[in-house]
């Protein structure tokens, strides 16, 4: 038995069976597939795959079972690099973030700014998604840690780590109905409202506390941006409701009122694969996360 042929495997399995698209992922032909995987089959003396004719239908429960096991082979390997690295140099190397665009670009920045201080030799790669597929890239060893408000904490394969609460604010022009005077979710709803699609950034949140209050909603506009949100804010499409740490108050001909009262608090958290070896440098990002986290949330 070969690590080659379960890592094979688990490509055919993860690609829908397709062997061709396998056969391309680890520069192969599709002939050359089938045979591992064949040679794998009369090893271990059982089935990978329901089959009809030559064309495979489904893979086996065996098969599923195999993907897990490499699944740990891999994270071990993964380790054993990451422990030789500390060994040979631990002030240099890579770190791979998966992150959503607004803690990209309204989080990370001072904290990265800090870690660059202190390993200017380590390079930082940013991988953007949605909540879901950033879980994903840490299933799939893409990434090293991940940095978002939802999903992380429901994911039992997952070490957490609180990094920094928050909530959301209303920006609208200056002249502006809602600008002035005392808010309320009455009020806000008689306007078109811009904001994070659905996964993003506690828009759950932002849904279920106009429902509670029998509130229905204009939400025709929304977008993974906060900044794409306030572009058209700013076009009088609607008032916006967005993150409050995604806009100093009461810039670019925008105001921003805080709506705490309204919507509970959100919760960004940083996440990586339980049983992971982290270098000495992530271990490190992580405290300056936590420590930039606390500091946001001090009044």
């Amino acid at each position: 038995m070969k690590l080659f042929q379960l890592q094979l495997l688990k490509t055919v399995v993860n690609n829908g069976l397709n062997i061709s698209r396998a056969a391309d992922q680890h520069f192969v032909v599709q002939s050359a597939v089938s045979r591992q995987l064949s040679l794998l089959e009369e090893e271990l003396g059982l089935p990978l795959f329901d089959r009809k004719g030559k064309r495979l239908v489904k893979a086996s429960a065996l098969s599923e079972a195999i993907v897990e096991q490499v699944d740990t082979i891999e994270l071990a390997l993964e380790n054993i690099r990451a422990v030789a690295d500390d060994f040979r140099d631990g002030r240099q190397g890579e770190i791979r973030i998966a992150t959503t665009h607004m803690q990209a670009k309204y989080f990370l920045p001072p904290v990265l700014n800090a870690f660059r201080q202190q390993y200017p030799k380590v390079k930082v790669n940013f991988l953007q998604g949605n909540p879901g597929q950033l879980v994903r890239m840490l299933h799939d060893g893409e990434a090293d840690i991940a940095v978002c408000t939802e999903e992380l904490a429901n994911d039992e394969a997952l070490s957490t780590h609180h990094c920094y609460d928050w909530n959301h604010a209303l920006i609208m022009p200056e002249a502006h109905d809602l600008a002035s005077g005392d808010l309320s979710l009455e009020r806000i709803a008689e306007h078109p409202i811009l904001t994070y699609v659905l996964g993003f950034t506690g828009r759950s949140k932002i849904e279920k506390a106009f429902a509670d209050n029998g509130l229905s909603i204009d939400t025709s506009f929304s977008a993974t941006d906060s900044d794409v949100i306030k572009s058209y804010v700013k076009l009088g499409f609607g008032v916006g409701i967005i993150a409050k740490i995604a806009h100093p108050e009461n810039v670019d001909g925008l105001v921003l009122r805080d709506l705490s009262e309204f919507f509970p608090e959100s919760v960004t958290r940083i996440a990586y694969m339980k049983n992971k070896h982290l270098k000495t440098y992530v271990t490190d990002l992580i405290g300056l996360l936590e420590d930039y986290g606390s500091r946001l949330m001090t009044p």
